[in-house]
């Protein structure tokens, strides 16, 4: 299930746990691993509400307990400033 937070200029961010295109075979079956282990940063995808582009990040595995609304906005507003 997506999580919403919506950042200082008023975007609305939805964001998930990347899983698409990860396999065992393929390019992304190291991060499979990790998804599966719950070890090591997992990528989160956030989408925006108005025209900014998405962004991945690479957070903990408990991101979606662990980290606030507020600390996700600031990881989102740096991923966008790199």
């Amino acid at each position: 299930m997506p999580r919403e937070v919506t950042d200082g200029e008023g975007t609305v961010w939805s964001c998930a746990q990347a899983y698409a295109g990860l396999s065992e075979d393929g390019e992304g079956g190291a991060a499979a691993s990790r998804a599966e282990a719950g070890g090591g940063p997992v990528e989160v995808v956030c989408t925006p509400s108005g025209g900014a582009k998405t962004v991945r990040l690479e957070l903990a595995p408990d991101w979606e307990q662990s980290l606030g609304d507020d600390a996700l906005v600031g990881e989102i507003e740096s991923r966008r400033r790199s």
